[in-house]
Formats: structure tokens, sequence, C-alpha cells
């Protein structure tokens, strides 16, 4: 754990509240990760900029929401992180994380108890079984191209929604064959923590 470094409270605008819940988290992330492979080892030095950051991008992009369903959570990015965000500025979203592998499910529930938040449920189903959850905001991170990922999410959006999906240099040819059965009005933010990558805010999907 040494070589993780932490940035300070303000390099991530968040409050002393929230600071110290994502502490607990990163702290849950190392306990864990060795025995079901939350991150890769790879990026475990960079676990507050490449995954908590980066995360915290994606929860700036998309509150304030009513109800947020994070498609594939995995190890809870940006999920868990937008629920820590939320609840450290009392916004009162109700956030649904969709993750099928049984362990991360379990990982996730802890992760509510050990950050104390009450703002958010584990759904440990397939994307395609979950009932429609009509939400206002959908994201995913890491779990599918954009043209597979459009298929997951609609199912879940409200006819309003905005779905975030942060992308690496790779994302101008997603964005295109996307468009080949899709219809969307698409804006890019260049991510915060790598410069090549961007995260994708999506409006009015419907088919093509």
């Amino acid at each position: 754990m040494n070589d993780i470094i932490r940035p300070e409270m303000a390099a991530l605008d968040v409050s002393r509240e929230t600071f110290e819940r994502l502490e607990a988290f990163a702290d849950l992330i190392l306990k864990w990760n060795p025995r079901i492979n939350l991150i890769s080892r790879a990026s475990i030095p960079d676990l507050w900029t490449r995954h908590i950051k980066d995360s915290i991008q994606v929860y700036k992009a998309g509150h304030p929401a009513k109800h947020w369903v994070d498609l594939g959570s995995g190890g809870g990015f940006p999920g868990v992180i937008a629920a820590i965000c939320a609840a450290g500025a009392s916004i009162e979203t109700k956030f649904t994380l969709i993750e099928s592998d049984q362990r991360k499910s379990v990982f996730l529930r802890t992760a509510a108890r050990t950050c104390g938040l009450d703002n958010f449920t584990v759904l440990s189903k397939r994307i395609e079984a979950v009932d429609p959850q009509n939400a206002d905001v959908v994201s995913a991170r890491a779990l599918a191209d954009l043209t597979t990922l459009l298929g997951y999410a609609a199912r879940h959006a409200a006819p309003d929604s905005r779905m975030l999906f942060p992308k690496g240099k790779t994302w101008g040819k997603e964005l295109e064959e996307a468009r080949r059965t899709w219809n969307f009005e698409a804006e890019t933010i260049t991510s915060e923590t790598e410069p090549d990558a961007v995260l994708l805010i999506l409006k009015g999907v419907s088919r093509d």
C-alpha cells in the first residue's frame, strides 16, 4: 500500500466526509483485489487517479439524477464512487448497481456497509435479465464496445436519460460504428486522467 499515492482532498474537490469514505473504499479494494481481481494489478499504483478520480468525473457529469443505473459495476467504478459523492453532498439519488458476478456483488454490498451508504442497491443478475429500470442516468465503465453498451443501456433508460460511458483512445471509431445502428446526440468531455480518453455523454438514444 505504500506505493499508492493518495491525492489531497482539495485536488479531488470533495468534502472531508466524502474523502474519508473514498479512503475507506480504496482500502477495501486493496484488501479484496488479490482474491477477486477488481482492478488490474498494473493499475493499483494509479488507483486514485485512474479509477477514483476518473469515476468522480463521471459523477459530476451525471448529477443531479433521481435514479442512476450502473451496468456491470464490477469493482464499483463508477457506481460506488458516484454513490459516495452523492451521499457526501446530501443529494437524494437512488443508485442501482447491476453485476452478474456473485463475488463482486458481495464486494459491492460490503462496500455499502463499510462506507456507510444506504443509497444503492445491488442486483446480482445479467443486465438483460433485470427488469427495465427507467433510469434518468445510465453509466458503464470498461464493460463493452459502444454498440453493445447501447443495447444494454437502452433497456434501462428513461426516454430523456443521459448515458455516461468513459472510453479510451479508440472512442472515435466506436462512436462511428455505433451510429450505424443507433441514433443519438453525443457530447465528449476530455478525460481528466488520460489525455487520449473521453467521457461520452449520449442523449436521445434510439434504434436506427
